[in-house]
């Protein structure tokens, strides 16, 4: 028998027939799903535009803020719980509405965008202990410059929100995180200091922040350093918040007595500080002490982490140490300081704070009460100083908290001035 005429004897059997256009339509169907399957995938790759934001990111909330600004076509939503303080000084509640996990659709300069949010419930983030999240945009195209138009409208709604108040951060773990609500921002006038300071500093502080091509001209590390010494309550850490508060600048405050700080996680922390911040080392002194004053007692000399002196002088002013970078220390004992850290290039402008002068009196007392003369101002001024005792702000405007509204009774009693 021929091969033709089994083939014949084949299709002539009905079960045969069957079974070969079962496997015909199979075979077709697989055929066309996995076409389908490398088509989408073709397609998506040069016929879409994606873009994936991870939680870390710093941009992720703000994404999330924006989206739900566009009105996305969803019902399912998540809460974000905010703070921050009035100009009344009150602590208002705000509840913004962002896109649950799951999908969501908004429309974009005539461009509908697919949004997906997704959670990994199994990863974790080791130092907040909030589940791994990521935003997928995706969208027809591949005008990346749609994205970059979302990203910065998003920026500009998140600085918004921020205007007018001043950020604070502090140090967990790796990173800096935002550390209680959004203050109001405090006018610097309101912080009386000693005649030509606070313009010195500003000055400097401000030609600093617009000459970084000058730096960078003459190779110099564009950075800056500052210390402010003096008795305490004078006025030190209320100054860096009102300065802060008129550049427009967040505040990173960093513990140096921390016991888990190392040398590796300081450099990084003053490396990876937000931007536009003024990072504050209070107490400079509590952490380190001068090298001869330890030679006395070398226990002393030594950080209460793992710390190290040169590990600090590094961070500062080391081959690693960031640009653009601007650092106030504080300290209310200038000569336990070792030389190596106040050295110009880790500490460019020193600032003493001190007990009040004459004309600080003078200008605490019109602050507090406007409606008074010069004459009386100056009254106030004559009497604390003739008592001989010297008096930083935070008592003065301590006094002047018991007699809010009665200047009479303060200048009859401001003999006591002193005590309080």
């Amino acid at each position: 028998m021929g091969v033709s005429e089994i083939i014949s004897s084949l299709q002539a059997n009905p079960y045969f027939g069957a079974g070969a256009g079962l496997f015909g339509v199979g075979a077709a169907a697989a055929i066309l799903r996995k076409g389908s399957q490398y088509g989408m995938i073709l397609f998506r790759r040069h016929c879409m535009i994606t873009l994936e934001v991870p939680s870390k990111d710093k941009s992720y909330l703000w994404l999330l803020q924006w989206i739900s600004t566009k009105g996305t076509r969803t019902q399912h939503l998540s809460v974000e719980t905010s703070f921050h303080q009035t100009e009344a000084g009150r602590i208002n509640t705000q509840f913004d509405f962002v896109p649950s996990p799951g999908s969501h659709f908004f429309r974009y300069k005539n461009t509908w965008i697919r949004v997906e949010r997704t959670r990994e419930k199994q990863m974790l983030d080791l130092h907040s202990g909030i589940p791994w999240e990521t935003v997928t945009l995706t969208a027809m195209g591949q005008n990346r410059a749609i994205y970059f138009d979302i990203l910065e409208e998003a920026r500009h709604l998140a600085l918004q929100k921020r205007e007018g108040r001043t950020i604070m951060y502090t140090a967990i773990g790796p990173e800096w995180r935002q550390q209680g609500y959004p203050r109001r921002k405090r006018p610097i006038t309101s912080v009386v200091l000693d005649q030509g300071i606070s313009e010195r500093i500003l000055t400097d502080i401000r030609e600093f922040i617009n000459s970084p091509k000058w730096y960078m001209e003459r190779g110099i590390p564009y950075r800056r350093g500052y210390l402010l010494y003096g008795p305490p309550g004078c006025g030190k850490s209320s100054y860096i918040t009102a300065l802060s508060g008129e550049l427009d600048y967040s505040i990173c405050v960093l513990n140096l007595s921390e016991r888990g700080l190392s040398d590796d996680r300081l450099n990084h922390l003053l490396t990876s500080a937000p931007e536009q911040s003024i990072i504050l080392l209070e107490d400079i002194d509590a952490a380190f002490i001068s090298r001869d004053l330890a030679a006395e007692n070398p226990v002393a000399y030594q950080g209460m982490g793992r710390l190290t002196f040169s590990g600090l002088l590094n961070a500062l002013d080391g081959v690693a140490s960031a640009e653009g970078r601007i650092v106030f220390l504080t300290t209310n004992y200038l000569e336990r300081l070792d030389a190596a850290l106040i050295r110009p290039g880790r500490v460019d402008v020193k600032e003493k704070i001190t007990y009040v002068s004459p004309y600080q009196l003078e200008q605490l007392f019109m602050r507090f009460y406007p409606d008074e003369s010069a004459k009386r101002a100056s009254e106030f001024s004559r009497a604390v100083t003739s008592a001989g005792a010297a008096v930083s702000a935070a008592q003065v405007q301590g006094f002047f908290m018991l007699y809010k509204t009665d200047p009479d009774a303060m200048l009859a009693d401001v003999h006591r001035i002193s005590k309080v």
